[in-house]
């Protein structure tokens, strides 16, 4: 095998969450750049459908869907149209996420459980439905988006969101506990954990505590889209097949210090 045909993905099928902006976008772009045919799916149907068609345009076939993760139907139906479209699953990119900043003796339960379902249960769902196609194809690669926030603890000056931190460290162990039971059908799960990367999300928090953050990143910069394509597409592809249940750090050098 070489160097090109370990990263080649043509003829595979990824599904990417929430891959409609931001990090999710740009792993969809790159999955579809190296051959693979993608789903994009997320609750804002339009987003999705921009990357689609995007994809389509350069002659990769794609489908964008709307999914809630936390309700296992919406979940089901995607996995089902994916595999009436293109006969099987090979990448599963579990991407979306949801985060809430508020002091952590104050934190409303309601938001807690909003964070945690989107980030945990969502992760449960689409890796157990996807998880049933793949130990049936015995293969497939599940790539989890965790976060510097999930290996260690922040100052609430500079994060205060104590159910998305926490909700990471989970997708962690998750990804762990999950590889080690699914490595025996040719399935290698693994997790990304990035650090700050100016998206959406993260839009505020970079506002506020942007300099903080900087000064503490070895790299002296924030991540951009290049950062995060590498290390998804090695995850996706055969030059991973012996990793397993491990979350690769891209931080800039954060975690380091």
């Amino acid at each position: 095998m070489n160097i090109q045909s370990m990263f080649d993905l043509t003829g595979k099928t990824a599904i990417v969450t929430g891959g409609g902006r931001g990090l999710g976008a740009q792993i969809a772009l790159v999955l579809a750049e190296a051959g693979a045919h993608v789903v994009v799916c997320s609750r804002r149907l339009e987003v999705c459908q921009k990357i689609s068609e995007k994809l389509k345009g350069q002659r990769i076939r794609s489908l964008a869907m709307k999914c809630d993760v936390t309700n296992p139907e919406d979940v089901n139906h995607v996995v089902e149209a994916t595999l009436r479209e293109f006969g099987h699953i090979d990448i599963l990119v579990n991407n979306s996420g949801a985060t809430w900043g508020a002091p952590a003796l104050e934190m409303p339960l309601d938001k807690w459980q909003k964070v945690m379902d989107v980030n945990v249960k969502g992760t449960f769902l689409f890796s157990q439905a996807v998880g049933k196609v793949m130990v049936k194809q015995e293969r497939g690669k599940i790539i989890n988006m965790a976060s510097v926030a999930g290996l260690k603890g922040s100052p609430a000056e500079v994060m205060d969101t104590i159910g998305y931190n926490a909700s990471k460290g989970a997708i962690i162990s998750f990804t762990r506990d999950l590889g080690v039971k699914l490595a025996p059908y040719n399935i290698q799960v693994n997790a990304i954990a990035p650090g700050f990367f100016p998206t959406k999300m993260s839009k505020g928090l970079l506002e506020i505590a942007g300099n903080r953050i900087l000064a503490g990143t070895p790299a002296g910069r924030f991540g951009n889209d290049e950062d995060i394509r590498g290390v998804a597409l090695f995850l996706a592809s055969r030059a991973s097949d012996y990793i397993i249940g491990q979350t690769i750090v891209v931080d800039g050098g954060q975690s380091s210090c």
